[in-house]
């Protein structure tokens, strides 16, 4: 709910002793390198100095975070309303490509108005030499994680502002590329309430988060042992978990409908429950990034015992007229992929959906697009990748999220090209005959695993809605010896594989 109520909010230096661990922060600047300046100009920045105790607008060095050592980067705002010139910009990219050297992970705290007016385009300029160092460093592999304060607008937020692995934000912070005052002086009007705050922003999946300053260390803690696991987490090493006692499981002795009749059951554990009860730790992210947010995905940093990975899966509807997975999902899947391949983490998607979206909007958004481009992204993603098929397999929006290295199923799950039904109402013009159809067309585990599909399945016991938090401990096990099978192989060994795989299914 909106309020008057002033916040203060607080200063690069008040942000750095909350965050870093005490005593451990060593900074990385040195003195600024101004450009050439007008007696104004000079006189503008002696000001901000006095005012703000800084020689410019970033705070940039190393420190430990839960432990870690970690480079940080945080905007001054009272230094001329935390605008980015020539050296802040310097400091920013010297500090960057120092992280990246020295293979840290990166935390970046921007509170600024934008481009230095004083220094015009030259300065405006340096907002793509500062994209290039954070390209360069996510590209290294290493994260990137962005903590947007109050406010952040103009060209640091088009630039290293948004390009976080994991960007969350201050509540409350006034987050846009235009600042409400050049709106209003533009347009002599006052920009809409509530936009540009990042409750909306979250609302509208463009962040992952809105965390208060004291939870920043507890949550750039839990990333990073997810992003970059410590060596003394787990007593195995991180590439050879346990052979869990699933690998013994073969599919269990009933017809397909049985199996589909009991995937159904509303009590059926999901996504959600596995990440509760299965996995180490889970961190939820939210949306695409680019302003949408469709509820029938999931999408998470996790571990599952000593290993780590980006997971992406359906989330089965919690009401029964919520709408199927629709295109934005995939938008959303196609950000998991890309986090992957980038962090050199394996992928693990959860399969369990009714079917995709039938709707006009599902249509004009493109939904067949995105299940090919998803498709084109996972056959030959370079990261090593588990597929789980966790219930009901309906359609092109389970086999979206299908192709892997290795395919994990729970013993009642299933895969079709349509829900039974549908089958049955296009051969027989009725669905009285959906029971024959699921066995015909070989939807059940048994025929999956036949035909080469299935690599491990994990018992039920008879029914997975029965024993919702053993079957989840049992489904994580298996996902942690899949996930360390096939994180040590060469990711080129890989993708021929995976390709190999799925061009001879179906081969007699």
């Amino acid at each position: 709910m909106p309020t008057t109520e002033k916040v203060r909010h607080l200063s690069a230096a008040e942000l750095l002793d909350i965050v870093v661990d005490e005593g451990s922060f060593i900074s990385w600047d040195t003195p600024a390198q101004e450009p050439a300046l007008s007696d104004d100009y000079a006189r503008d920045l002696a000001k901000a100095r006095e005012r703000s105790g800084t020689d410019e607008s970033v705070i940039t060095g190393a420190g430990l975070i839960r432990g870690r050592r970690v480079a940080v980067i945080v905007s001054e705002f009272s230094f001329l309303a935390g605008s980015i010139g020539h050296a802040a910009a310097e400091r920013i990219v010297a500090a960057v490509e120092r992280a990246t050297a020295e293979g840290l992970p990166l935390l970046a705290g921007p509170a600024s108005g934008g481009t230095r007016m004083q220094e015009g385009t030259l300065a405006f300029l340096s907002m793509v030499k500062i994209t290039g160092a954070v390209r360069a460093h996510r590209q290294a592999g290493l994260p990137y994680l962005v903590y947007l304060r109050h406010p952040t607008t103009g060209g640091v937020m088009a630039s290293w502002g948004s390009l976080g692995h994991i960007n969350v934000a201050e509540p409350g912070a006034l987050l846009g590329f235009l600042g409400p005052r050049v709106y209003e002086a533009l347009h002599g009007e006052t920009f809409p309430d509530n936009v540009q705050v990042a409750e909306n922003l979250f609302n509208k999946g463009l962040i992952d988060g809105v965390v208060e300053p004291g939870h920043l260390a507890d949550l750039v803690g839990r990333a990073l042992d997810i992003l970059t696991p410590r060596q003394d987490q787990s007593s195995q090493p991180a590439d050879q978990p346990a052979a869990p006692a699933t690998l013994a499981v073969r599919p269990a002795p009933v017809d397909a409908w049985t199996s589909i009749e009991i995937s159904r059951r509303p009590r059926r554990p999901d996504l959600r429950q596995l990440l509760k009860y299965g996995a180490t730790d889970a961190l939820p992210l939210n949306g695409t990034g680019q302003g949408e947010k469709d509820p029938g995905l999931l999408l998470a940093l996790a571990r599952f015992g000593s290993q780590s990975c980006i997971v992406l899966g359906h989330a089965r509807p919690l009401r029964k007229d919520a709408a199927g997975m629709g295109p934005g999902s995939l938008r959303e899947a196609r950000r998991g992929m890309k986090l992957a391949e980038e962090l050199r983490l394996p992928l693990l998607t959860v399969i369990d959906t009714a079917g995709a979206a039938l709707s006009q909007e599902a249509e004009e958004g493109g939904l067949a697009g995105e299940i090919a481009r998803s498709l084109h992204e996972l056959i030959g993603l370079e990261s090593p990748s588990v597929s789980v098929l966790l219930g009901q397999g309906a359609g092109g929006g389970a086999l979206a999220l299908l192709p892997a290295d290795r395919t994990i199923a729970a013993q009642h799950s299933w895969l079709s090209p349509l829900p039974p039904e549908g089958a049955s109402a296009i051969v027989h013009r009725t669905t009285a005959f959906a029971p024959a159809m699921a066995q015909a067309q070989g939807v059940n585990v048994a025929s999956l695993y036949a035909h080469g599909l299935v690599d491990h399945i994990v018992d039920e016991r008879d029914d997975a809605s029965l024993e919702p938090r053993e079957f989840c401990e049992r489904m994580a096990r298996a996902i942690e010896y899949e996930l360390g099978s096939v994180a040590g192989i060469a990711v080129p060994e890989l993708v021929a594989s995976r390709a190999g795989k799925y061009r001879n299914l179906g081969s007699f």
